[in-house]
């Protein structure tokens, strides 16, 4: 489910940039991973791989695509995040500030000098707390969910 945006100055748009110094990020809950232990060697399942390529290929088809994803390191956001990757044709930055956790300051932190689009690939309930902290509304995030919004990035 796709959250409202800011006023975007659309000279700046193609870049990813808002008026506001903003980057336009699509954030991305990881698709659905196994149970198991440890947490961080969680792998997807095969719904879970489905669930990713079909993210992918909604990134792909938008109108600003991503231009680089950046992911959490956990194994689950990385394979997500290959899955968006390759079919964004976008390349892909593991950044452990969105390992689970991960505030509005990491994911700011995460974006300086990065252009726009990022797809960013994180955790719950880190997803709804980075868009409830942006505009005011938590979307709810399921496995593979993605909310475009755009963030300051810097804090």
């Amino acid at each position: 489910m796709a959250l409202p945006s800011l006023t975007v100055d659309r000279s700046s748009r193609l870049r990813g940039v808002t008026m506001l110094g903003s980057v336009r990020v699509y954030l991305c809950r990881h698709a659905k991973a196994a149970p198991g232990e440890p947490d961080d060697l969680r792998e997807l399942t095969g719904k879970g791989r489905s669930q990713a390529e079909a993210l992918g290929e909604r990134l792909a088809a938008l109108p600003d695509p991503p231009v680089v994803v950046v992911s959490s390191p956990l194994v689950r956001a990385r394979q997500t995040a290959e899955a968006i990757a390759e079919a964004t044709g976008a390349p892909l930055e593991i950044d452990s500030r969105l390992a689970p956790g991960a505030t509005i300051l990491d994911l700011r932190e995460a974006l300086m000098g990065r252009p726009g689009p990022v797809a960013t690939v994180g955790h719950q309930p880190d997803c709804s707390e980075i868009a409830f902290a942006v505009t005011g509304v938590d979307p709810g995030f399921s496995p593979g969910a993605m909310a475009q919004l755009d963030v300051e990035s810097a804090p």
